[in-house]
């Protein structure tokens, strides 16, 4: 990892090449079926977790009034954008799409969520110019080489008075101070870029948009960084990744450790929050008029 000596932007180097990065990507790593019983807690979880993320996205569309589609990019399963229909959002702006690298991913928001989805990326996304009421990105910026080329796309999808959600781990909080290489948002060799809030808003204005507000928790993030920060062998996701072998014994008493140490963070990650220094950042924006 370096830091820029003039901008101070922080970023892998060399950046691994594409097809070497794959394989930090596993097909199902962000999903792997359970029994009934384990994935009804599992999506209880999750939409508990999400609901800051929707007040944040339904605050943004009731203010811009903008009507049109709500694309999120890097959809995953589509929960977020299931939970978004069901609110509403549907009815009072415009249909959901979902778009993912991953066709498994694609492939489960339909399934799963009743989402329509593509395998695709945002900068070929089949949406006419103008005709997105939103466009989200949560957790998908770090990951590309040019994460510019999606916020120039997002400017072309986007109605006039559309909205842009990106949230990004913050390479300005309290964990990195703290935690050094062991904190999880860095997440060498997947993040390529880390940003501090001044270097997205940075991006975003060179890229035609007006930051218009800052969000620095995420229930859904926040608490849970910190505890993978803490203990990573713990981290589901990072088992499933490193396809750790496990009894179902195993499984249920390293996620039961888990989760009772994300719960123990929560107070903690409130806090940096609170002093704008949170482990991640959640922006609102608009094109330049």
């Amino acid at each position: 990892m370096v830091e820029c000596a003039s901008c101070r932007l922080i970023r892998l180097h060399p950046k691994p090449a594409p097809e070497e990065l794959q394989q930090y990507y596993p097909p199902g790593y962000w999903y792997v079926p359970e029994p009934a019983a384990v994935d009804r807690m599992e999506q209880w979880y999750r939409r508990f977790v999400l609901r800051d993320h929707l007040h944040f996205v339904e605050r943004a569309l009731r203010e811009s009034e903008a009507k049109g589609i709500i694309a999120d990019a890097g959809c995953g399963g589509g929960l977020f954008l299931q939970m978004l229909a069901e609110r509403g959002a549907v009815q009072r702006t415009g249909p959901v799409a979902g778009l993912d690298f991953s066709m498994d991913a694609a492939h489960a928001a339909w399934w799963r969520a009743g989402v329509p989805a593509v395998c695709g990326n945002l900068t070929q996304a089949p949406f006419a110019p103008g005709s997105c009421a939103a466009v989200t990105m949560f957790h998908v910026l770090e990951h590309l080489y040019d994460p510019g080329s999606y916020l120039r796309a997002a400017h072309e999808l986007l109605a006039p008075e559309g909205r842009l959600i990106v949230q990004v781990p913050n390479a300005a909080c309290w964990q990195f101070l703290l935690l050094g290489e062991r904190w999880a948002g860095i997440d060498v060799p997947r993040h390529l870029t880390d940003f501090r809030a001044s270097d997205l808003d940075r991006l975003l204005e060179n890229c035609g948009f007006e930051v218009l507000r800052h969000k620095h928790f995420s229930l859904r993030d926040n608490p849970a960084g910190l505890a993978t920060s803490l203990a990573p062998k713990l981290d589901p996701m990072a088992r499933r990744v490193r396809q750790i072998a496990e009894t179902a014994s195993q499984r249920l008493l390293k996620d039961v450790l888990y989760t009772a140490l994300v719960a123990a963070s929560a107070p903690f990650t409130l806090l940096e929050a609170v002093c704008r220094a949170g482990s991640t950042i959640m922006v609102e924006a608009r094109k330049k008029s």
